[in-house]
């Protein structure tokens, strides 16, 4: 049996086209669900709590870890590991930042996850009157199954908390 430098780049390339395939159908399977909250702070203020990821093992109770691996050229966290409790045991996931909408937003994606193939979301921030609306959207799909009513429960929980825990932070430094 002889193997062709051929044969393995057409291989290579396959490989490419079914992660591809996969990661269509995971996205297509994602979960998506957006929460809204009233917060007593401007957005900029408010931005300002979201964006300094670093600190987020101070004021959000699942995130246990996190470390920046790459930084844009104006110092902010681009490439970020977190460690993170999740279903009853720890998760370990890799976000990548995006500030084109800043401040009025902050976007991520999914690079790396082992529980998650898609964890997508971003944070919206309008003044309006008594403060600033933030909108949480969230898209997730998991490695693992789970029931749905389970999947959408925990979503729900990671998003209701994660608003909380962010209206309290920015008020709490006002």
């Amino acid at each position: 049996m002889t193997f062709s430098p051929v044969g393995w780049a057409m291989r290579s390339k396959m490989d490419g086209r079914f992660q591809e395939l996969r990661e269509k159908e995971a996205r297509r399977m994602a979960d998506q669900t957006t929460e809204e909250i009233l917060v007593n702070a401007s957005p900029a203020e408010i931005y300002e709590v979201a964006a300094d990821i670093e600190r987020y093992p101070e004021w959000v109770s699942d995130i246990k870890q996190v470390t920046v691996d790459e930084r844009d050229g104006l110092g902010r966290a681009l490439r970020v590991t977190f460690r993170a409790a999740a279903f009853g045991r720890s998760t370990t996931y890799t976000l990548l930042y995006d500030y084109t909408h800043a401040p009025e937003e902050l976007e991520w994606k999914l690079t790396e996850g082992d529980l998650t193939s898609v964890l997508d979301g971003k944070y919206a921030f309008s003044g309006v009157k008594g403060g600033t609306e933030v909108t949480y959207h969230l898209e997730v799909a998991l490695r693992v199954p789970i029931p749905g009513f389970v999947k959408s429960r925990a979503q729900g929980r990671i998003q209701a908390t994660a608003l909380r825990e962010l209206k309290a932070r920015a008020e709490s430094l006002r």
